[in-house]
């Protein structure tokens, strides 16, 4: 009876270790598999969704474990979970990225009639501010500290307008537009304080 039950446990070993074995292959094929869709989409993916990336590499990680212990059931199991994973991750990383190169082609659009629009502007303060720092009487409604606040806010739009367009230049019209937009807003608030049309 004894030999009878070594035997049938040496014989289910020998069972076990045959699956086992027979599951190393495709475990093996899953993990290589996943590994390589997702270095096809690494590079976007760590872009645009770099914290779904994450997530997704720790989930492999744990894959890859599984299979240095020799757990190829284990493998196959998170397999499927980790291949959608990848494609979700895959999904979400393209949506993202049409949804930026998108907004980069409107402001490109946007960045002509701001590239003509805001430097005239704050040329016509500029011209505005050398004219009133001559004069001996403010006109009506402006005020030494408006004068002021109009020279420092051209400063400061000089130089923001000088980031905007090195943004422009870098290919960058968002960052640009951003800027400009802001200069002009700026500018139309310092040509109401000195008294001038914003149109």
């Amino acid at each position: 009876m004894k030999k009878q039950s070594a035997w049938l446990l040496a014989s289910l070993a020998a069972l076990i270790m045959v699956g086992c074995a027979g599951q190393k292959e495709p475990a093996e094929k899953a993990l290589a598999s996943a590994q390589s869709a997702l270095a096809n989409i690494h590079d976007t993916a760590q872009k645009y969704a770099p914290d779904q990336l994450q997530a997704v590499e720790t989930q492999l990680a744990g894959v890859k474990d599984s299979l240095a212990k020799g757990d190829y059931k284990g493998v196959l199991a998170a397999a499927p979970a980790l291949g959608t994973a990848i494609s979700g991750l895959k999904d979400t990383a393209d949506a993202k990225q049409k949804d930026t190169e998108a907004a980069a082609s409107q402001a490109k659009d946007a960045w002509g009639p701001l590239s003509t629009d805001t430097p005239n502007m704050v040329a016509a303060i500029q011209s505005r501010v050398d004219i009133l720092s001559k004069s001996h009487h403010l006109p009506a409604g402006v005020t030494k500290d408006g004068l002021a606040a109009a020279k420092s806010g051209l400063d400061a739009m000089k130089a923001g307008w000088t980031d905007a367009s090195n943004a422009a230049a870098s290919g960058d019209f968002t960052t640009a537009v951003g800027k400009a937009q802001a200069i002009k807003a700026q500018a139309a608030d310092i040509m109401k304080s000195l008294g001038m049309s914003a149109s």
